[in-house]
């Protein structure tokens, strides 16, 4: 039997394709493992006939009815609208015949079994082949396009179709695809074969392996997987701190994250139980990611934009003919469909957790339905479903904190509200660009703080925020309002500040976080420091300077109010009319509250402007490849103005998510509830003694309440609230600035005993005061040393 010679019985009914024996792939490995890729490819366990999944099959069905009637007989393109130079136009025309491809395979489609269909999508095989992807052909443009793009889909269709295509066009075919991928690109470690991409590599490699019946193929994919699982240090890949980078400098959990777990997902169910299955036990890091790395990211089925790079700019692509949205809950939504298909490959106990987790977002994404979602195939969609049918109950919203020192991001967990915190660092990108994507991202690393009341405000940055949002005023940051070119700075993530301290120190529930800024392009400079506490994040600027002769702003907060939306904002008791085209300046503001949303306190009392608008933008403003149709939305923007110029600037305010009103005036009238015991250039510090936290960003050394430190640290002490002898507390700390050297810190409070620390940490006073010296790495990772007050 040849490579090309396998019964239909695979794609009109795959029901048992993805779950194939041990022993039916013994028999016939090459055709087993082909089946079984079709299986994950066309889905199994849901009816045709019922939604969501007759949908999904007449759409696919209607498209493919319309690609086939705009093929061009004889013409040197196959669609008029798919020009060869860029590439991308060979990848969407491969695209185009893989979706009549499935409409031929999958029942519902309204083109089931068409021979004149396959006939179609076979000549389109040959004709791309002698005309653009064929094996004497010189790549160009882009290269992804050329190893991922083209070929992935090129290698399904070829699977789909399998005798339909022929033993000559399939050889020529899978003789472009080596001379494209040939073994060495999965050669080194290195380049653009590397984290994500590597492992689309070796998902090419692999197919490839099988399709044409070469074992040494599909073993070097499976080997070359192998780099890709160890923790790395630098660069792309997994860190041990749950970071995931992607092109050296950009966090990108959401995006290429996904691709990489989902590919894994896919090449660890394709190869279990043959002779070529993943049992590098490495891959055990991929496992513990769903927990350590994408979960934590993960808000109500939303991806937090702060690790989806330049992806947040694509919004409704022009080139996508499903007219899906892009958005974080669509990057949500790939990460939760990848999870569900890694549970395949899993522990009992894992997939239990997983499932779970799964149900807990599906039930609480109230902006777009998980198992409706238009990005999936009624493969991806029966998987979601069966794991919402299942026993396994659904998994609350956890409450914590996460530092993920590697790429400069937190996530802060309460039970009424999650926030999002995105920096940068001579480490990480301030922001990328590339592809004309994402070319006024500039600002979205200086200190953007995305957050979420727990039940509302699930689209805030969903609808249309980022081609409407003004871009000098994000959420959090303090900036120049110096006006930028698009893509300021270079492309790739290539700007970065020349800033190290930049991280924070956490004991799992609270944090004390600081960022070094640099402005992009400009003069500004400020420290800014974030105490993530209990129902606000407590938040501190100082040393605010520049000299581009435009005024410096730090943004208090930028909500999105939708398309015609409103809400009841007060300010110190009174009821502002807000509508668009309002703004005032508070002279001495206190707090603020915006209804729906949360609240605002600014100790003491300190100037706040505030604007109503209606923005109006379009996706093709900040991507070339998005749609140029023009989108409105309003919005509330609150800012402290900083003047032109300024130097020595400064800020504090609390940013409570959720808060009613009452909540937040009660908040500003209790003046001993937050003591700020510093602000300056050289240090940022609080104590809430209702707490039992101390908290500080050491720029330097220098001395702050009760704590002193021998050089630049974050310290974070909790204590039981209230006063006691014989109670616990913990000092966390951590090293910002990762140059290794021992620190020295000093904590003013008499210590009966050190009940424990980490290895790190050298006890060398306990009495009087605590003095600790540590030896803290270079990872910012937190030490503790948890002694005995008295």
């Amino acid at each position: 039997m040849g490579a090309w010679q396998l019964s239909r019985r695979g794609f009109l009914g795959v029901a048992a394709a993805g779950a194939l024996g041990a022993g039916r792939v013994a028999e016939d490995p090459f055709r087993a493992l082909r089946e079984r890729w079709c299986g994950l490819l066309l889905g199994s366990g849901f009816d045709p006939a019922a939604a969501p999944y007759a949908g999904v099959l007449r759409e696919t069905g209607q498209l493919a009815a319309r690609y086939r009637a705009q093929l061009r007989p004889g013409e040197p393109l196959l669609w008029a609208d798919c020009p060869y130079d860029p590439p991308s136009g060979i990848t969407r025309s491969y695209g185009r015949l893989n979706t009549m491809a499935m409409a031929w395979a999958q029942p519902g489609t309204g083109l089931t079994g068409d021979a004149d269909l396959a006939a179609a999508v076979v000549a389109g095989l040959d004709r791309l082949e002698r005309a653009a992807y064929g094996a004497g052909t010189a790549p160009y443009g882009n290269w992804w396009e050329w190893q991922i793009g083209s070929p992935r889909l090129l290698l399904d269709t070829l699977a789909v179709l399998g005798e339909r295509v022929g033993e000559e066009i399939a050889a020529r075919c899978l003789a472009a695809v080596r001379h494209f991928v040939p073994d060495e690109a999965l050669g080194s470690y290195t380049g653009t074969s590397t984290g994500a991409n590597r492992v689309d590599l070796c998902r090419v490699a692999a197919l490839h392996g099988i399709l044409g019946r070469d074992p040494g193929r599909i073993a070097l994919a499976r080997d070359a997987l192998s780099p890709v699982f160890p923790y790395v240090t630098k660069g792309d890949g997994l860190y041990a701190d749950g970071s995931f980078i992607q092109h050296t400098w950009v966090p990108y959990t959401g995006t290429y994250g996904a691709v990489l777990l989902d590919g894994l997902g896919r090449l660890f169910a394709l190869l279990r139980g043959s002779a070529w299955e993943v049992s590098d036990p490495g891959r055990q890091v991929v496992l513990d990611s769903v927990d350590g790395a994408f979960a934590p990211l993960l808000h109500d089925g939303l991806m937090m934009d702060s690790v989806n790079g330049r992806a947040i700019s694509r919004g409704w692509l022009r080139g996508d003919e499903r007219r899906v949205m892009r958005s974080d809950h669509f990057h949500g939504h790939a990460v939760i469909a990848a999870i569900a298909l890694l549970a395949e490959s899993a522990s009992g106990a894992e997939r239990d957790r997983w499932h779970g987790m799964i149900k807990g977002w599906i039930a609480r994404d109230r902006t777009l339905p998980v198992l409706t979602d238009p990005q999936f195939g009624v493969a991806e969609l029966a998987r979601l479903a069966a794991v919402a049918r299942g026993p396994v109950p659904a998994a609350p919203e956890p409450v914590g904190h996460r530092l993920f020192p590697a790429m400069d991001r937190a996530v802060h967990r309460r039970p009424g509200w999650t926030a999002g915190l995105a920096m940068c660092s001579d480490r990480i990108t301030y922001y990328e660009n590339g592809n004309g994507e994402n070319r006024r991202g500039w600002h979205t690393g200086a200190g953007m703080l995305y957050w979420w009341p727990a039940g509302a405000a699930g689209d805030q940055y969903t609808d249309a925020f980022w081609p409407t949002v003004d871009p000098y005023r994000l959420p959090g940051t303090t900036v120049s309002t110096k006006r930028l070119a698009d893509d300021a700075g270079g492309g790739w993530g290539a700007p970065k500040p020349a800033a190290r301290w930049v991280g924070g120190t956490t004991d799992g529930e609270f944090a004390a976080i600081g960022q070094d800024v640099r402005g992009l392009d400009s003069t500004l400079v400020a420290h800014k420091s974030w105490f993530a506490l209990d129902d606000c994040v407590v938040c501190l600027g100082a040393g605010i300077g520049s000299r581009d002769g435009v005024p410096a702003e730090t943004v208090v907060d930028n909500r999105n109010l939708g398309e015609r939306g409103s809400g009841a904002f007060t300010v110190d008791g009174v009821r502002r009319a807000v509508r668009p085209g309002w703004s005032r300046v508070e002279r001495r503001a206190r707090w603020a509250h915006l209804a729906g949303h949360g609240g605002y306190v600014f100790p003491g009392g300190a100037p706040l402007h505030a604007r109503c608008e209606d923005r109006t933008g379009r996706w093709s403003d900040i991507n070339t490849t998005s749609v140029s149709d023009p989108v409105t939305r309003r919005y509330l923007t609150l800012w402290h103005d900083h003047g032109v110029d300024p130097e020595g600037a400064g800020y504090a305010y609390l940013l409570m998510p959720g808060a009613t009103a009452a909540a937040t005036a009660a908040r500003a009238a209790d003046r001993r509830w937050l003591r700020v015991l510093a602000n300056d250039d050289g240090r940022q510090a609080v104590a809430v003694r209702s707490l039992g936290v101390t908290a500080a960003v050491f720029w330097r050394a220098g001395e702050a309440g009760q704590l002193a430190v021998g050089g630049p640290a974050a310290v974070l002490v909790r204590e039981p609230a209230g006063q006691g002898a014989g109670r616990t507390a913990t000092v966390c700390a951590a090293a910002p600035e990762r140059t290794g050297e021992a620190l020295e810190i000093t904590w003013s409070r008499p210590v009966r005993a050190v009940l424990r620390h980490d290895p790190a940490v050298r006890v060398i006073e306990a009495g009087r005061a605590l003095r600790l010296r540590l030896t803290p790495g270079t990872a910012c990772a937190t030490h503790t040393c948890t002694v005995l007050t008295g």
